[in-house]
């Protein structure tokens, strides 16, 4: 990731790195930072998973205490719904965006997220169905009790989640799984021994799913 990658265009909304892909027939890798993280976070991850792979990612607009988020939280695990569903559309619309600005494919944009970040990938998923061709989330939780709000029919969704994670229940990962599922994404759940924290048994999982999933590589 060249250091001149990063950008901060007004007019795209948000801070963020994008690095156009090595090859064009590549996805696009949409990074999404836990709480407290930036736009840089999970820049390493991406020669793991899809060495490839052009990469925009983008800053949450939140600050929690200073700690940048994708959208706001009234109590650990409490959600504010409105703000959830703003910003959601904020990064649907950002995407779109930087497809126009930098010229890759709109159509072939995967979601990689962690935690917060993941939680707005899944409900980008849940509420506007096909503008992601996948979606890898890590520790990932429902953040609506409604029902999916759209079609996500033929979406590729890959979910790791900890065995001993203390802020994501069982049931919690399995009602997420539930809702992704009765939207209509291709889902499949992965478990490791651990905890909220991202291991390097997770993003292998990913990385074995991606170079596996043929059709969300094309």
């Amino acid at each position: 990731m060249t250091p001149d990658a990063r950008s901060t265009d007004p007019s795209l909304g948000f801070v963020h790195v994008y690095e156009p892909a090595a090859h064009p027939d590549a996805p696009t890798l949409l990074l999404l930072h836990g709480t407290g993280g930036d736009e840089h976070d999970l820049l390493p991850l991406v020669p793991l998973l899809l060495p490839n792979s052009g990469v925009l990612s983008p800053r949450g607009q939140v600050s929690e205490h200073g700690m940048p988020r994708f959208f706001r939280r009234l109590a650990l695990g409490v959600f504010d719904q409105e703000d959830l569903a703003r910003r959601t559309g904020d990064l649907q619309r950002f995407v779109d965006a930087a497809a126009t600005t930098y010229g890759f494919d709109r159509a072939n944009v995967i979601a990689v997220g962690l935690s917060n970040g993941a939680n707005i990938a899944a409900n980008l998923i849940l509420s506007k169905g096909h503008v992601l061709r996948g979606a890898v989330l890590f520790r990932a939780m429902p953040t609506r009790d409604d029902a999916p709000s759209a079609d996500a029919t033929g979406v590729q969704v890959y979910m790791n989640s900890g065995q001993r994670d203390r802020l994501i229940t069982p049931a919690q990962t399995a009602a997420l799984a539930e809702q992704l599922r009765v939207a209509g994404a291709s889902l499949t759940l992965a478990w490791d021994d651990a905890g909220h924290e991202l291991t390097r048994e997770a993003v292998a999982g990913a990385a074995e799913w991606l170079k596996a999933n043929e059709q969300i590589r094309r």
